[in-house]
């Protein structure tokens, strides 16, 4: 940069419009820059001396260094130390690489699907116990979309699936025959949340297995030596303190569900759109499992326009060209910057 040239010097460093305070700011920090042959310089912390760059010489060394031929597409961190290994140096350098990155197009489009959940967890939990029952079909679901289904039905479609693969035989095909052993095992089964089987929130009593007919448990041989009289009264008591286990149940509940909502929150990052904001939308079909289709497709769609927002993370958004998508939940978006 030629000395006698002061409109190739860094904004910076020239007097301009910035007030008296600013500028002598500036000249106690003059010290710390040099005059090499006709180029301005400073001196790193390592002992490096760097070529401090002007305003156009900066955007050239960022667009080359991230995306051109030496560019590999790296964050604004990685951007920033390498321009600085390069040699070049101007004042606002990290916060510039940083909103340069972030502005890439190619890199917005594939990124990474954010993991870091961007809404706090919400426990659904029944005014009564047994007062809601989530319904739903077991059954293979195209690629291009998803049944939407209740959560709670998901959930124990999920457990229920789980417990028919290890019973179906090889061609898979009996598992309509199978389905109400794998329901009687899930029922009997002391379930974390409640501490308790859904047998026994039901009946007050647990379930006379198989197995305690073959081989007979104490509560088989106590209950043999019963008359049918004492039978009757003993099951009216159980009956009669059936609304008080179902209550212990729920308070069970609501504390399984407070733990697991202060471990999910500590994971959340708060993530939320304005109406009018630019997002990107995971490629459809969204499958997180794995990746699908050619891997050389982006993994984030269009941009679009958020339409409407909804409570806890919902929103309808509109492409450019008028197509309408939602609602989609706000963990499938992330802002776009143009």
């Amino acid at each position: 940069m030629p000395l006698q040239d002061m409109r190739l010097y860094p904004s910076w460093m020239v007097h301009s419009d910035t007030t008296k305070y600013v500028w002598h700011q500036r000249m106690k920090n003059i010290r710390d820059f040099s005059l090499l042959k006709v180029y301005i310089a400073t001196r790193s912390f390592e002992g490096i001396f760097l070529r401090c760059l002007s305003d156009d010489e900066k955007d050239q060394a960022m667009e080359e260094a991230h995306s051109e031929v030496c560019g590999a597409q790296q964050s604004g961190p990685k951007l920033h130390f390498r321009i600085k290994r390069m040699g070049y140096y101007w004042l606002t350098m990290v916060k510039d690489c940083i909103d340069y990155a972030k502005r890439c197009q190619a890199c917005q489009f594939h990124a990474n699907l954010i993991h870091q959940p961007p809404e706090p967890l919400y426990p659904t939990v029944a005014s009564w116990p047994f007062d809601a029952w989530g319904l739903d079909v077991v059954g293979p679901m195209t690629k291009s979309s998803e049944a939407a289904a209740n959560d709670l039905a998901e959930a124990f479609n999920k457990t229920l699936c789980s417990l028919l693969k290890k019973v179906v035989a090889k061609s898979k095909r009996d598992w309509h025959e199978r389905i109400g052993e794998a329901l009687w095992a899930y029922r009997t089964t002391v379930r974390t949340p409640t501490q308790s089987t859904p047998y026994a929130l039901v009946y007050r009593v647990e379930a006379v297995l198989l197995l305690e007919q073959q081989i007979p448990s104490l509560r088989i041989a106590i209950q043999e030596g019963l008359t049918e009289k004492e039978n009757a009264r003993l099951r009216l008591e159980e009956l009669e303190a059936l609304d008080e286990k179902r209550l212990e149940a729920q308070q069970k509940l609501e504390c399984y569900q407070a733990r697991l909502s202060k471990a999910f929150n500590k994971k959340v990052r708060l993530r939320s759109f304005q109406i009018g904001d630019l997002v990107l939308a995971l490629r459809r079909p969204i499958i997180t499992t794995h990746r699908t289709g050619n891997k050389f497709l982006p993994k984030w769609d269009d941009p679009y326009v958020v339409k409407e927002a909804y409570t806890n993370g919902a929103y309808k958004l509109v492409a450019e060209y008028g197509l309408r998508i939602g609602p989609i939940n706000e963990k499938f978006l992330k802002r776009y910057y143009a």
